[in-house]
């Protein structure tokens, strides 16, 4: 897949993260081990990102960098959300979620960097 196509994928992928972590917070289950949510090289995005797939020339961009810091920031926030949710710690679970929360923060900023990213590769 290409560069652009992995990136368009990876929002949506990710995008829908919210709406299953909400659902965690609903039920205060979640069907993915808290440890796999954590490994931002487990999902489909972080394997190409990490993977033999991805040029050095894109490896050195500063859209790869930067991607790849939010990314596991990215992730390190949804397995708290995850962990709070299955915790029963809706509350804390909750505040993240909001629009100024931390997982939303790190949701936004690992999307906007992608789209820069995709941007630049048109």
């Amino acid at each position: 897949m290409s560069l652009k196509d992995e990136i368009k994928n990876a929002v949506g992928t990710h995008g829908m993260w919210k709406k299953k972590l909400k659902s965690a917070v609903v039920s205060g289950k979640i069907d993915v081990q808290i440890s796999a949510i954590k490994a931002d090289d487990q999902c489909s995005f972080g394997k190409w990102l990490y993977g033999t797939t991805i040029t050095e020339k894109q490896k050195n961009s500063n859209h790869y960098q930067k991607v790849c810091e939010l990314h596991a920031v990215f992730h390190e926030k949804a397995s708290k959300v995850a962990q709070f949710a299955i915790s029963s710690n809706k509350a804390a679970a909750t505040k993240m979620l909001e629009v100024n929360g931390e997982f939303s923060e790190a949701s936004a900023s690992l999307t906007t960097a992608m789209l820069a990213w995709l941007k630049e590769a048109k």
